[in-house]
């Protein structure tokens, strides 16, 4: 059985910046969805974020397209953390060769979905979330300086919002020469919305807004529509940081 999608991104630069450096694949056919967002100064951050999303969406689609979906959970894991460790690899590498690129990165966030299931898998601090029966479900833990402190009980949620170190990350891809990926499943049913973002987004918009937009396109309003929207409402909320946004409708 073959699992029926509809699928749309969309970017966006922001009010404050003047590149992007933000990275999105939608491979619709296939069930392969990226977000990626680069850092790293000039061009380099947006060189980071391009590789990982092409390279990282075409290995999946590529294994997909072999019937990798029919080889097993465990086997799709292997896959995925295989896929981000590999462009992890070829994004620090060149940041070795050229001097220009060095110290460059991207976050990564991606969901393989297959009937009945979502293969999730991230770096840094772009979210998947999951919108089902009227709720929004935010599925991934943002590997941050300030999410860090919030599970450890340091910091409130509050004061993590107002935190002068929100945006300091613990893991990316391409800054090391390795990188530990998290990685997790979960079921999927018909109706279910799934958003990935980058923090272009979540910086601008709580929870709750974020989720009355998503809500339409759970309503069934058309899908590019709706991510549009979303950087919209981010753009009029400040802008201050480039914004990515992925719906998938089940």
């Amino acid at each position: 059985m073959k699992v029926s999608l509809v699928a749309a991104g969309c970017t966006d630069t922001g009010v404050l910046r003047s590149n992007n450096e933000d990275t999105f694949r939608c491979c619709q056919e296939q069930g392969v969805f990226v977000v990626c967002d680069g850092m790293g100064g000039a061009a380099a951050g947006e060189i980071a974020s391009r590789m990982a999303a092409d390279y990282v969406a075409k290995a999946l689609c590529r294994k997909t397209a072999e019937g990798a979906e029919r080889s097993g959970e465990e086997a799709i894991e292997a896959i995925v953390v295989q896929a981000i460790g590999e462009a992890n690899r070829k994004i620090y590498e060149r940041a070795q060769r050229e001097s220009g690129y060095l110290g460059m990165g991207t976050t990564i966030v991606l969901a393989q979905v297959a009937p009945g299931m979502a293969h999730v898998a991230h770096v840094g601090d772009s979210r998947c979330y999951l919108w089902r029966k009227g709720h929004l479900q935010l599925m991934t833990q943002d590997h941050s300086l300030v999410s860090e402190q919030v599970r450890l009980g340091r910091l409130s949620p509050e004061e993590a919002e107002n935190s002068p170190y929100r945006n300091v990350i613990t893991r990316a891809l391409g800054t090391q020469s390795s990188v530990a990926t998290e990685y997790q499943r979960f079921g999927v049913l018909e109706g279910d919305v799934i958003l990935l973002c980058s923090d272009g987004l979540t910086r601008e918009l709580q929870d709750e807004e974020i989720a009355g937009v998503v809500a339409q396109a759970a309503a069934g309003e058309d899908v590019e529509a709706i991510c549009r929207l979303l950087v919209d409402r981010a753009n009029a909320a400040g802008g201050r940081d480039n914004i990515t946004c992925v719906l998938v409708r089940v």
